[in-house]
């Protein structure tokens, strides 16, 4: 197998995406930037599988953000990968899924571009990805959807809007990233703007991980069916499992 092309010296800094969980799930060339860094500064979602590829002589370092919870400063983690690569160490920005993706990319380059610092992107596979593997179930279909939303359920002000008269169409398919504590007002405002309560949301907690856990509600009871719900999890607006939903014409059959 040929090698990967060659990565310049003055890329002293990688944003790279750890994948939804599993160690193998990353891509190659991040586990090689995994491999190589002198400083890994991740995000607390990156799994304990993942960061055990860091090489012995990288010092690993959590830059944890959690919803409604307590978070390192994103000024704070911006001065942490200026001064570890003005110090001229290889610096590796390992976030959760992909970088791209509600990881505040823009603002770290930014920061490294003020200060004439060089940076790359490795992408990683996305929670909506890992999720829809999981169900069995393809993100677009002909005749279902020819989009794919994928929303935040909260942001730095809080409940976050979305089109939510656009996401209430019959055949609506969106990834709700951070629904979790968001699942009462995202649930309102679907219902508000015409959603029908018997809408499949597909809860996928741990994506991709051993522990993964996969439950097949309806928005109607989609809070009811969080209830027991306590790692990070993506809500697939208008996905069903597989299983679950083969079941459905038999369902309507016997309730006929």
């Amino acid at each position: 197998m040929r090698d990967l092309p060659a990565v310049s010296a003055a890329a002293l800094v990688t944003f790279a995406g750890a994948g939804p969980g599993a160690a193998d799930m990353l891509t190659l060339a991040v586990a090689r930037a995994l491999a190589a860094a002198d400083v890994v500064l991740h995000d607390r979602l990156v799994s304990p599988g993942v960061l055990a590829l860091a090489g012995p002589q990288a010092r690993i370092i959590e830059t944890g953000k959690q919803g409604f919870g307590p978070a390192m400063a994103q000024g704070d983690i911006s001065a942490l990968m200026l001064a570890f690569a003005r110090a001229g160490h290889a610096v590796l920005r390992l976030k959760s899924g992909d970088p791209a993706v509600f990881g505040r990319l823009d603002e770290e380059i930014e920061a490294l571009e003020a200060a004439g610092i060089g940076w790359r992107i490795l992408p990683g596979i996305t929670a909506a990805s890992a999720a829809a593997a999981a169900l069995g179930a393809s993100l677009t279909r002909r005749g279902r959807n020819g989009e794919l939303r994928i929303v935040t359920g909260h942001d730095m002000a809080g409940y976050a809007e979305q089109d939510w008269r656009a996401l209430a169409r019959p055949g609506a398919v969106a990834a709700i990233y951070m629904g979790r504590r968001a699942a009462r007002f995202v649930q309102g405002r679907l219902l508000m703007h015409g959603a029908d309560p018997a809408t499949p949301v597909a809860i996928v907690e741990n994506a991709s991980r051993a522990d993964q856990r996969v439950i097949a509600a309806r928005l109607g009871s989609l809070v009811a069916e969080l209830a027991g719900v306590d790692g990070p999890a993506v809500l697939m607006l208008g996905l069903a499992p597989r299983a679950a939903e083969a079941a459905v014409p038999d369902l309507r059959e016997a309730l006929r």
